[in-house]
């Protein structure tokens, strides 16, 4: 069985996608920015109104994926306010300006990150993304697991290196979990299953009504999207 990941934006999102069979939810603000960090009160009142797992959104600008030093401060306070709420994890993703992996801010998260789960989001998407993938793992420093397209606009182009990753995710059980997560929808999720056969998914706008994030989360979607996964 595969789960199932959902953008929300708000309470009323949160309880609609855990009703309808969500297995997890990314708390977002910003989604027309790409995602940024949620307020307080918003990431209160979501964990408090579920019982799945909220993974937040720690992402203070939407110009970059580069963090200069000194936007260490905002970033270790939003991951410490973030666990005392009682999320179960957060979501980040750090590049230098060569568009590679940020090894002096991610084990700084990490640290701070202690007890939370942590997602490496799409700015992997950003680099070459098999590369990034291998220096992550090659690296000392855990995340458990990564949300890409495979380095493609969509998972739908990215399926040949989404394939070689999960290969290389399955060989050995420390290696980050790999979530497909781009264009996804309840029109291709059954044939992009057969072909990734991955053990997690994630879903943006395909579950609003029409599409749009501006609408509420289309419960139906979500459980149409379960039965093919499963």
């Amino acid at each position: 069985m595969s789960k199932v990941e959902i953008i929300v934006l708000n309470q009323e999102d949160a309880k609609t996608a855990e009703a309808n069979g969500a297995d997890r939810l990314e708390l977002v603000s910003a989604i027309a920015e790409g995602g940024l960090t949620p307020s307080y009160g918003t990431i209160k009142t979501v964990v408090k109104s579920v019982e799945i797992p909220v993974m937040v959104m720690v992402r203070p600008h939407s110009y970059s994926f580069e963090y200069r030093k000194n936007e260490w401060d905002a970033i270790k306070e939003d991951i410490k306010i973030i666990q005392e709420l009682g999320a179960a994890g957060i979501v980040f993703g750090g590049l230098t300006e060569k568009h590679t992996v940020d090894f002096d801010i991610l084990p700084m998260v990490l640290e701070e990150a202690q007890g939370l789960s942590v997602t490496f989001h799409r700015a992997i998407d950003q680099t070459d993304t098999l590369e990034a993938y291998k220096d992550l793992c090659d690296s000392p420093y855990h995340i458990d697991r990564i949300l890409t397209s495979g380095g493609k606009p969509t998972v739908l182009e990215g399926l040949d290196p989404l394939n070689k990753m999960l290969t290389a995710s399955k060989k050995t059980p420390d290696q980050p979990i790999i979530m497909p997560g781009s264009g996804l929808s309840s029109s291709n999720i059954e044939y992009i299953h057969k072909q990734l056969q991955a053990s997690e998914y994630h879903f943006g706008s395909a579950v609003r009504i029409n599409g749009d994030f501006r609408n509420q989360i289309n419960g139906e979607e979500i459980q149409k999207i379960k039965r093919m996964v499963n």
